[in-house]
């Protein structure tokens, strides 16, 4: 299975894209779209245009995106909350469901820790995908959301075939 992670950015967006096969987790591409544009919409519209280019080139079969940190600049969160929509709105253009995980949860998953610096998630990602080139660090971020993704995927996967077992 595919999976795309997102780290959502008005200026700066990650995305990271991994395969899984069972427990084994490979990396396919990592990287940050920068927005461009005057004005908002000109922005929303170029990271619209870059993540579909991601989408249409990597075909990921599940994507993740990081829910929005709340900050003390109520207008800077809701323009953050705007490129979180162009990143929940593009997979589900490819018919994709959309896994969406709290910034502790990605942590607490990738690292052990839901406290963790941005510096403990390059390195625990750098663990998970040996040789892997990051892009920086809303690249990591993204693909610490695409890990999450898989180990809950792989989960209920596991659960599900566990229920239907038990169902006979």
């Amino acid at each position: 299975m595919r999976v795309l992670g997102i780290d959502p950015g008005l200026r700066n967006l990650g995305w990271g894209v991994i395969d899984t096969a069972g427990a084994r987790i490979t990396h396919v591409g990592n990287g940050v779209l920068h927005s461009e544009g005057d004005d908002l919409a000109g922005r929303l519209c170029s990271l619209h245009a870059q993540l579909t280019a991601v989408l249409r080139t990597h075909a990921p079969d599940a994507a993740a995106v990081e829910h929005t940190f709340v900050n003390k600049d109520a207008v800077a969160t809701l323009k953050l909350g705007q490129a979180r929509g162009i990143a929940l709105l593009v997979p589900a253009q490819f018919g994709l469901s959309v896994g969406e995980y709290a910034p502790n949860a990605v942590k607490k998953t990738v690292v052990g820790v839901g406290h963790a610096a941005k510096v403990q998630v390059d390195h625990m990602v750098r663990l998970h995908l040996p040789g892997v080139r990051i892009a920086g660090p809303d690249a990591a971020d993204a693909l610490a959301v695409a890990i999450c993704h898989a180990h809950h995927l792989q989960s209920s996967g596991r659960l599900a075939a566990a229920l239907k077992r038990a169902a006979g």
